[in-house]
């Protein structure tokens, strides 16, 4: 059995699949499902299959960095958001890295722009691989 990781409320986390090495995301147990901020969001067909194609800001701080990202498109799906009203988002699932592990997490596309961090992690994300304690931040970079 794998000791489950113990991460604070903010952690930088990888998504390899998207190419994306560190992302500062807020971990939100209150939230069911985890979010990601992007742009230019397009929906399209690859050998009758549908994706999305998509822009990311994966630095905070220098929003002029964009890397360009295609996945499989996994859902659409009705989300309440965290101001109470339903949006219809894109859902697509990647392998998302946390210190020495990783595993699968669906994530929904949607306009994150108001908030501080691009990515939240909700605990479908977390699955049974994480303990949060709320007290800290960045407890793997440590």
């Amino acid at each position: 059995m794998t000791q489950k990781l113990i991460i604070g409320n903010t952690e930088a986390v990888c998504l390899p699949e998207l190419g994306i090495t560190h992302l500062e995301t807020r971990i939100d147990t209150g939230a069911q499902t985890s979010s990601l901020h992007v742009d230019n969001l397009l929906c399209l067909r690859k050998k009758g299959r549908k994706y999305v194609e998509f822009d990311l800001h994966p630095d905070v701080y220098h929003l002029e960095k964009i890397v360009r990202c295609s996945a499989p498109l996994k859902a659409c799906r009705k989300v309440k958001s965290s101001n109470g009203t339903f949006e219809h988002r894109c859902v697509i699932e990647t392998l998302l890295r946390m210190g020495d592990q990783e595993w699968p997490i669906e994530i929904t596309l949607s306009n994150r722009q108001d908030m501080t961090y691009m990515m939240l992690l909700g605990r479908q994300g977390m699955s049974d691989k994480v303990l949060v304690d709320p007290s800290q931040s960045h407890v793997l970079a440590s």
